[in-house]
């Protein structure tokens, strides 16, 4: 149970920041620790039965593997109603639905809905400066309806500071005035927002300032500045969680360089439904039982697609001759899920299409050039998907990317942890692609043994020869390290001898360039080309230094290797 109160603004969970990380966990938490009470001992088995899954993303060793298993568990799947913690672990009927279902976005919906401040799991300090009464997510689904689409920027400052259902219309006209502000503003906006947020942050946490409370929890300094800093990364790391967990119900669509989210037209009419439906009161405030009855009940509240007649409305969107008649609730989801994925992928099929054909070239290279710039609300997932079209225009091959994608075809979420980012198909040989904006040490302690371990999962699914390329704007030296001494480790479990090929992004995105200056269109043996001449290299090279050095040297000249004129 936490306590509110003494913030002046909202907070969301930041921990899983998507939860599209702890949806198979809970399979592992029922599995080892169902039944049993949530406690230090059983966390730290939980932990350990956790880092052994093929899906799991994280440090294999950590140094408090309870600590761990809280902070994943105690958070999001506790928070959302997914699990329930005493006085024994329960997957509650809500997180067993979210466990089973094809389509999870209509679950994490009606979980986020019901998410409110104060309830049994977040008790109202007595006195406290701020009063809280509000469904946040509900309020922000409202905010962005009214607006027709709000900035990152604008959710941190002035959505963060609806902590009372009741402050909307002062808030809206906080975002409007803003909004006059920043058109009249004649200087560059990173200069405006800065001040601008510096002036509320100051109006915001007055009482704390004034009272000289401004040291915070990881930290002896006392300044103003530190103290403003912290504020507002802490409301940069709420407002990311906001986004990207109303962004997997795919009733929001997000513009990566906007940095803003809109409603997805065709949710319009179930946004509208919901904001007119759901009491915007909280509920069962002090009655834990009626709370947790409520909380884990998976068909509440009620949705736009709950009644039969809006989700015949809903089909027909995409197929208007389909028969529904004498269909029941379940089967008509089922035909609806069934006309989303095949638009989807008829969508992906286009993508494909106009990639191969070069059309997309320009914005493939654009893409590049603004990773790590801070341009894209989501880097990772902008350069998975971004490599993905590279390497589907690169060459022939049936070139398949893990990551999710929502209703429109377009990215939501990178690949899981137990596959590759991108799998590429070759026919007599198969290339796995990993692409990562890590560096440094933790670099190699997240990538290193699951790359390796990727390929040997694609050797046993496929029964070919697997080679993999790893991406990333730097390579750690240990990750590079590792790579070389893997071609001559015979490992099973890595399919054998691995070849996998680390490349910086500048390498990479020479290779791109290359393919569209070539008079010829590359084909397989090119990219095979690359993989016997990176392994005769580990022959002759005397270090991984000079290994790593020359691969890239050679991948920025793939086209003119002697191997591709004999393969």
């Amino acid at each position: 149970m936490a306590t509110i109160g003494n913030s002046p603004t909202l907070f969301f969970v930041t921990s899983p920041r998507t939860p599209w990380r702890f949806i198979p966990e809970l399979g592992t938490l029922r599995r080892v620790s169902s039944g049993k009470p949530w406690n230090k001992e059983t966390q730290t088995e939980f932990m350990e039965a956790l880092v052994q899954e093929d899906f799991y993303v994280g440090t294999k060793n950590p140094n408090d593997p309870a600590f761990s298993a809280r902070d994943r568990i105690n958070r999001a799947p506790k928070a959302y109603g997914f699990v329930k913690l005493k006085p024994t672990v329960e997957i509650t009927a809500a997180g067993d639905a979210l466990i089973r279902a094809r389509r999870k976005d209509e679950i994490l919906l009606r979980q986020m809905l019901k998410f409110q401040l104060p309830s049994v799991y977040h008790v109202q300090v007595e006195d406290a400066p701020t009063t809280f009464w509000v469904k946040p997510f509900l309020e922000l689904l409202r905010l962005i309806n009214h607006f027709g689409s709000l900035t990152f920027d604008e959710v941190k400052l002035f959505g963060m500071q609806l902590t009372d259902y009741r402050k909307f219309d002062l808030v809206c006209a906080k975002i409007e005035r803003f909004r006059i502000d920043k058109a009249a503003s004649k200087g560059k906006y990173k200069l405006f927002y800065a001040d601008y947020c510096r002036k509320e942050l100051l109006q915001l946490f007055a009482a704390d300032i004034g009272e000289g409370r401004t040291q915070t929890r990881e930290s002896s300094d006392t300044s103003l500045k530190k103290f403003l800093d912290t504020k507002s990364s802490n409301l940069r790391d709420y407002t990311d969680a906001c986004f990207r967990y109303l962004r997997a119900t795919n009733y929001v669509l997000i513009s990566q360089s906007g940095h803003s989210l809109s409603i997805a037209p065709e949710k319009q009419d179930a946004v509208d439904y919901l904001l007119e439906t759901i009491d915007r009161d909280p509920c069962f405030v002090e009655d834990v039982e009626q709370y947790e009855q409520y909380l884990f009940n998976p068909e509440l509240p009620t949705l736009y697609t709950d009644n039969v007649v809006n989700l015949v409305n809903d089909i027909r969107k995409y197929d208007p001759n389909a028969q529904t008649d004498g269909l029941s609730v379940i089967e008509l989801r089922e035909l609806e899920y069934e006309l989303i994925e095949a638009s989807k992928q008829e969508t992906l099929e286009r993508e494909i299409r106009a990639v191969k054909d070069y059309e997309q070239f320009d914005d493939i290279v654009d893409v590049f050039s603004k990773i790590g710039k801070k341009v894209y609300f989501d880097d990772p997932l902008q350069f998975e998907w971004n490599t993905w079209r590279a390497m589907t225009m690169l060459d022939g091959g049936n070139i398949r990317a893990n990551l999710k994608f929502d209703d429109h075809a377009r990215p939501l979420s990178t690949a899981a942890g137990n596959e590759a980012d991108i799998v590429c198909d070759y026919g007599d040989f198969c290339v796995n692609v990993e692409v990562t904006l890590q560096s440094g040490q933790k670099q190699y302690d997240n990538e290193g043994e699951p790359v390796a371990r990727h390929v040997g999962k694609q050797v046993a699914a496929s029964g070919k020869p697997t080679y993999c390329l790893f991406i990333a704007p730097k390579i750690n030296p240990a990750t590079y390290a590792h790579f070389y001494l893997l071609y001559h480790e015979n490992i099973s479990l890595y399919g054998g001898y691995s070849n996998i090929i680390p490349l910086e992004l500048g390498s990479f995105e020479k290779m791109v360039l290359d393919s569209k200056k070539a008079s010829y269109v590359p084909e397989p043996r090119h990219i095979k080309a690359m993989f016997d001449t990176a392994k005769e290299l580990r022959e002759t090279a005397a270090n991984e230094v000079e290994w790593f050095e020359q691969i890239n040297d050679m991948a920025r000249n793939w086209l003119n290797l002697p191997f591709a004129a004999t393969n």
